[in-house]
């Protein structure tokens, strides 16, 4: 499945959603960006259950600010709406698989709990 071009008028929605979201921010002009986008893009057709997302920080600016994105690429992992993983840096291959291997293997019950707690919210029954 290849990669969906993220936009400040679809993120929200994409990220929201129930299951595993990851997000390239990117630039054409970023040499480790294209290194790093046939991995992406390979990945993204091993894993058809994750939505692969990339974010063209020139033409998303007003994103990129929100987020402070100041090194590309950045990788960014959203489970069930939940920002979990974010690194700037491109990714081998094995290093991909690895992190979406511990995405998909979280308790993501228990990390709702846990983000609970951190914002100081009573936990639910």
């Amino acid at each position: 499945m290849a990669a969906v071009e993220i936009t400040k008028d679809n993120f929200k929605e994409t990220v929201s959603k129930e299951g595993i979201v990851i997000l390239d921010w990117w630039a054409t002009w970023c040499g480790p960006c294209r290194a790093f986008a046939p991995i992406f893009e390979q990945t993204s057709n091993q894993h058809p259950d994750v939505v692969f997302g990339k974010i063209d920080t020139d033409a998303q600016q007003e994103l990129s600010g929100a987020f402070e994105i100041r090194s590309i690429p950045t990788l960014m992992v959203f489970r069930d709406g939940i920002l979990l993983f974010e690194q700037p840096g491109a990714l081998p291959a094995a290093a991909l698989e690895d992190l979406l291997k511990q995405v998909k293997a979280l308790d993501m019950e228990q990390v709702r709990k846990e983000v609970a707690a951190r914002r100081g919210e009573p936990p639910q029954a």
